[in-house]
């Protein structure tokens, strides 16, 4: 009669199955069996090896899916700070408009709209407007904000009675220049001719008439315009306003501490050495202010010491 015992299946029982499951199979193996002998045992085992390997190549897989999916589900996007995005705004902004602003400069300093037609002159006296526009003819045509004063300066450099000039531009097409003109402070007998001459010597003009200048006659003639006798009576000629200087008559000096000047009508000042120029002119135009008394007549002024001056 057959046997009614079901198998039994023991993994693993021995080392043999196990043996033989990495070999590639399995194998039944007889059992000992029971004791009493009653039957046979049948024993079986399963490889769970390559399920093991399975799980062992899957599992990191599905790890690693579930890592990323909480990496993304646990990142916050936090909005951008207003501070920063007005910053960035304003950045943005003075970008633009420095932009334009560059381009309107560019456009003006270059535009034909504003090129130089017209040149008006000022302040001349030695010279005339049209002197000063013949020199600067070669800035017409120039666009107005490309001239600068250093140019017109240079243009003007042949005409000796220009000290110094200054420019007005007055858009869209008009320059305005304001001529600095070097002052004569004395004649210079040279020939038949009297040069006038400025503080620095420089020859401004000439005339053949003295009588036509209203300006004192410095004896030295032309050629000692670098001597120090000329410098310090040069000096003192520059200082006096010019009402006081058109009653001149002529300026002389025994050395540089000694300068004497002498009125249209005679008298003479005492003026002493260059120091305190300013302060020795406002006395001289004070004394000569002063009302003339018939019974105490008045021959010198004597400011050279100018705190203290007197007449005799």
């Amino acid at each position: 009669m057959a046997s009614t015992r079901k198998p039994t299946y023991r993994p693993g029982a021995d080392s043999r199955p196990a043996d033989a499951a990495r070999s590639g199979g399995s194998k039944a193996v007889p059992d000992k069996g029971p004791a009493d002998g009653s039957g046979e045992v049948i024993s079986a085992q399963r490889s769970i090896e390559p399920d093991i390997k399975r799980g062992s190549r899957s599992q990191p897989a599905a790890a690693t899916t579930s890592t990323k999916a909480s990496a993304s589900d646990n990142v916050i996007i936090f909005p951008e700070p207003k501070g920063r995005r007005q910053r960035r705004v304003i950045v943005w902004t003075l970008s633009i408009v420095a932009a334009v602003v560059a381009a309107l400069i560019a456009g003006a300093v270059f535009s034909p709209v504003l090129a130089v037609r017209t040149v008006t002159v000022d302040g001349t006296t030695l010279l005339t407007p049209e002197a000063v526009q013949k020199a600067l003819a070669g800035l017409e045509g120039k666009p107005l904000p490309q001239v600068s004063e250093q140019e017109i300066n240079e243009l003007l450099k042949p005409l000796v009675q220009v000290r110094s000039a200054t420019m007005e531009a007055r858009p869209p097409s008009e320059l305005l220049v304001h001529v600095n003109e070097r002052v004569p402070v004395a004649l210079l007998k040279q020939g038949d001719s009297f040069v006038m001459v400025d503080v620095d010597g420089v020859q401004l003009g000439a005339t053949k008439d003295q009588s036509a200048v209203a300006l004192p006659l410095i004896d030295a003639g032309a050629g000692a315009t670098n001597t120090e006798l000329f410098k310090a009576i040069a000096a003192v000629l520059d200082t006096l306003p010019a009402d006081v200087r058109a009653r001149m008559s002529t300026a002389s000096a025994a050395s540089v501490d000694a300068v004497e000047l002498k009125l249209v009508d005679g008298k003479t000042v005492v003026w002493g050495n260059a120091e305190d120029r300013e302060l020795k002119a406002k006395a001289l135009e004070a004394l000569l202010k002063m009302p003339a008394d018939p019974k105490v007549p008045v021959s010198v002024y004597d400011v050279s010491v100018p705190r203290h001056p007197f007449t005799k």
